[in-house]
């Protein structure tokens, strides 16, 4: 075969290939896993209303902290700690989700499930300024402020800038006149 010849079969077959293919104008990505409008699937039902894979949420604890969140802030700390605890079992190496199971378990004063929880969520996460944070804050509400001030100290060397730890820090040193409960 010459240069232009070979040139022509390529070209057509590049035509025919990707005449195969869908594009939708709103984002400009080219789809060819989905099904057209009326396709159905093997069992005889149609696709309408299935996920297809770039529809499908790729962590399974987010929509479950992200409620727990809610809750937590709304200050249902009952239900936050049930969907952060339900996160742990969807997810059970997302170290967010047992910060925030650890935290609701403190307001519900169940410290021997934060204990547990806080203990998973170093493991995860490590030393951050949020775990010292809220571990800091969970010995001030037991009463054991030197406990809670060596971690807002340590939380504060790693967030200086942090308003949370500094208000923390506050609230620490106006509790100095409590006495420590063991």
């Amino acid at each position: 075969m010459t240069g232009p010849k070979r040139l022509a079969a390529a070209a057509s077959v590049l035509i025919v290939l990707l005449a195969g293919c869908q594009t939708d104008a709103t984002d400009g990505v080219v789809r060819t896993n989905e099904p057209s409008k009326g396709d159905v699937t093997s069992f005889g039902d149609t696709f309408d209303g299935l996920k297809t894979v770039s529809d499908v949420d790729y962590y399974a604890s987010d929509q479950a902290v992200a409620e727990a969140k809610n809750q937590f802030r709304s200050e249902n700390y009952g239900n936050a700690g049930a969907l952060f605890y339900k996160a742990t079992r969807l997810a059970p190496n997302d170290g967010v989700a047992w910060l925030g199971l650890a935290a609701s378990c403190d307001r519900i004063r169940r410290f021997d499930l934060s204990d547990l929880a806080y203990s998973r969520a170093f493991k995860l996460l490590g030393g951050t300024p949020e775990y010292y944070n809220n571990l800091g804050y969970s010995y001030l509400l037991r009463g054991k402020l030197q406990n809670a001030r060596t971690n807002f100290l340590k939380a504060y060397e790693l967030a200086p800038n942090d308003p949370t730890v500094a208000n923390n820090l506050k609230l620490l040193s106006s509790s100095v006149q409590n006495v420590e409960r063991q």
